[in-house]
């Protein structure tokens, strides 16, 4: 009885399109979960350069057709999951592997990884939305979920397994309601609200007990713990509001209380907020929320002049300097780290590059000396597809000599570093930046009148310059 579900996609936010690939193909081929790889089989392509091969293929795509989408599927998922016990792990990655060239009709390079960590055994087949000639696309037509599922009831007919019979609408069950799965993060939670009602000594005595109870603690410029069957660290600044290192700091030194801990009342408020347009806002309201308004709005006032008279401002000419100023430097400091980002992507697509090329290079020098033969090509596909890839990348990047790997991973920790020292100043800049935009804001909804007659003023001023 295989239950079977196609799922598009797409490149994840913030990765490139080869960080993408690799992601969602090493996750389908974990060898904690495919019996060390075992039950990892492929069509069309080398389960170990799945994710090279496809990237390759699309980059043959624009060249023969000229088409690129933006936002565009980059494969495709097919999820098939077996009732438990009806079927081996070997025998369900047999069908799987069936499925999925019946489906793709052998036009599309695919892998068919079954898992084996769940009650149910399942299968992860991701097939390459580009076809193996690199002319066509992968069509995603209407009800292809319920075309997949047939292919998967006759084949598994086929094999002797049972498939899921329809029922009349009335004969449906509604679905049980399960309790919801606990958390990891609730539990280091939950432990860590148990281990400050002991009231520790200090930050290092919290550290401490949390590894009593059990806990793993990463210790570095991000605090971290991982518990028991958990396969990464989870930072404290990830659980939430009143879980960050600071906040519990706070509580340990008895400055704030777990009740204020938990509703967030440590954190610092803003100055003040925008001005609220009144006449916008009194569409069916009444007198007493125009008289509302009209007091906070004189509360956010006195609020900005007080923001201003710390900083300073006494003109508006000063103002809009400083506000300028901040605007530019977060500006700086943005564009600081989404070029360092940038930099390292980069870094470790050429790392990769230049393993494969050096893995590859043999086998390349053979292929051209056997007159770039067909056979030769076909034994070793994977191989010179990697080879060409790496010297595509080369020539797009222009280098004339490879960097070493040392170099690279050297160059990789300096952006790195560079990277994390600029964020405490990015979010510091970041703050002022609103600040200094709130206070003009609000200036100008108080001044308006007054700010465009000097507006006009300066620029007869300037005019009457330029004339003379």
């Amino acid at each position: 009885m295989a239950a079977t579900r196609l799922i598009a996609m797409h490149v994840n936010k913030g990765k490139t399109l080869a960080r993408s690939l690799a992601d969602r193909t090493d996750y389908a081929q974990n060898p904690e979960k495919t019996e060390k790889g075992d039950l990892v089989t492929a069509y069309a392509c080398d389960p170990m350069t799945c994710d090279e091969e496809f990237l390759l293929s699309k980059r043959q795509y624009r060249q023969y057709t000229g088409r690129e989408q933006k936002g565009d599927v980059i494969a495709y998922q097919i999820r098939q999951s077996f009732k438990p016990g009806e079927i081996t792990a070997e025998e369900a990655n047999r069908v799987g592997y069936e499925l999925a060239l019946a489906f793709t009709k052998g036009r599309h390079a695919f892998i068919v990884a079954t898992h084996t960590d769940r009650a149910h055994i399942h299968n992860h087949i991701i097939f390459n939305s580009t076809s193996l000639d690199c002319r066509q696309k992968f069509r995603d037509f209407r009800r292809s979920g319920l075309a997949l599922q047939q292919v998967s009831d006759r084949i598994c007919l086929e094999h002797g397994l049972s498939v899921i019979e329809p029922r009349p609408y009335r004969e449906r069950k509604r679905p049980a309601m399960y309790p919801k799965r606990p958390k990891l993060r609730d539990g280091i939670c939950a432990q860590i609200d148990q281990i400050l009602s002991g009231r520790p000594k200090d930050f290092e005595d919290f550290l401490h007990r949390m590894e009593e109870a059990g806990y793993e603690v990463k210790r570095g410029g991000q605090i971290a713990f991982r518990g028991k069957g958990q396969q990464r660290f989870i930072r404290l600044r990830s659980l939430g509001e009143g879980y960050a290192e600071e906040e519990i700091q706070n509580e340990i030194a008895g400055v704030i209380s777990e009740k204020d801990r938990k509703s967030g009342q440590n954190h610092e408020e803003p100055y003040f907020h925008l001005l609220l347009d009144i006449q916008s806002r009194m569409q069916g309201k009444g007198a007493g929320y125009e008289r509302w308004m009209k007091v906070y709005n004189l509360k956010q006032m006195a609020d900005t002049f007080l923001f201003l008279r710390e900083q300073h401002i006494e003109t508006f000419a000063d103002l809009y300097e400083k506000a300028d100023a901040a605007v530019s430097r977060f500006d700086d400091l943005n564009r600081l780290i989404r070029d360092a980002e940038t930099q390292m992507a980069a870094n470790l697509a050429m790392q990769k590059h230049i393993q494969n090329y050096a893995k590859t290079r043999d086998i390349y020098a053979a292929y051209r000396k056997s007159g770039y033969s067909k056979p030769f090509f076909e034994a070793h596909r994977a191989e010179i597809t990697l080879h060409k890839a790496a010297k595509e990348a080369f020539d797009d990047a222009g280098t004339r000599k490879l960097p070493s790997i040392r170099s690279l991973r050297e160059d990789y920790a300096k952006l790195l570093a560079k990277k994390k020292q600029a964020y405490p100043e990015y979010r510091e800049a970041k703050r002022k930046m609103q600040d200094y935009l709130k206070a003009r804001q609000n200036v100008e909804s108080f001044y308006g009148e007054d700010l465009k007659k000097e507006r006009e003023e300066a620029k007869s001023q300037r005019e009457d310059m330029q004339k003379h």
